[in-house]
């Protein structure tokens, strides 16, 4: 029996309408409910926000996954590993110009490392994924020592028709890497069933997951 896919939730508190309180008041309840449904993973990508406002927002994120969170939602940061270790949340989310993931690791055995005894328990494995672009982006991801990687687009974006679109052919070939391939960039619930048939582990997205019933979008990726 296959493994269940991989669903993977970016935020982008911006396309909720109102003021920026009300935005992220939107944006904790999507989380709330993202927790709730079972996703897997979500990416605060907040890219507007300073690090202190990151930082707040990540505070709230963490507390709303854990008061919500039925099976073990993880919160990933986007490019801040410093903001990620700061709050205690699951992970980071690199992008192809931020350290690489055997940096982040050197990071955070050496956070760890500076705790003292009454501190230290066994620490929670710091997770790390990678955006890529190519097959040969996601081979460097698992050769630095990516937990998985987010292959990205796999299809034309609609806010962006005239970035390339590195198709299914080439989500195959990067899924044959030794890390776990997510598919992004214009997914939908009619083509993801072709992205899992290529091979790609999971599901990552921005619109399908916060502009739809998410219970009922994880009951039918859970059953593709």
């Amino acid at each position: 029996m296959a493994a269940a896919p991989i669903l993977y939730y970016i935020t982008d508190r911006t396309a909720f309408p109102g003021t920026e309180s009300r935005r992220r008041l939107h944006l904790l309840l999507k989380i709330s409910e993202a927790a709730r449904a079972g996703i897997d993973y979500i990416q605060l990508r907040e890219k507007e926000l300073n690090a202190r406002e990151l930082e707040l927002l990540a505070r709230d994120a963490l507390k709303t996954i854990r008061e919500n969170s039925r099976y073990g939602t993880k919160l990933l940061i986007n490019s801040r590993a410093d903001i990620a270790l700061a709050v205690g949340a699951d992970g980071v989310h690199l992008r192809s110009h931020d350290l690489s993931p055997a940096d982040v690791r050197q990071i955070v055995e050496a956070k760890e490392a500076s705790k003292d005894a009454t501190e230290r328990g066994t620490p929670s494995p710091f997770i790390t994924a990678v955006s890529c672009h190519t097959v040969e982006d996601v081979s460097q991801a698992a050769a630095n020592g990516a937990d998985f990687a987010v292959f990205a687009p796999v299809f034309e974006k609609q806010d962006a028709p005239k970035t390339h679109a590195a198709g299914l052919a080439a989500l195959q070939r990067a899924s044959q890497a030794q890390i776990p391939v997510l598919a992004l960039g214009g997914i939908t619930l009619q083509n993801a069933p072709a992205c899992l048939a290529a091979g790609a582990a999971g599901i990552a997205a921005i619109r399908l997951y916060q502009e739809n019933d998410v219970s009922a979008l994880v009951r039918q990726l859970r059953a593709l």
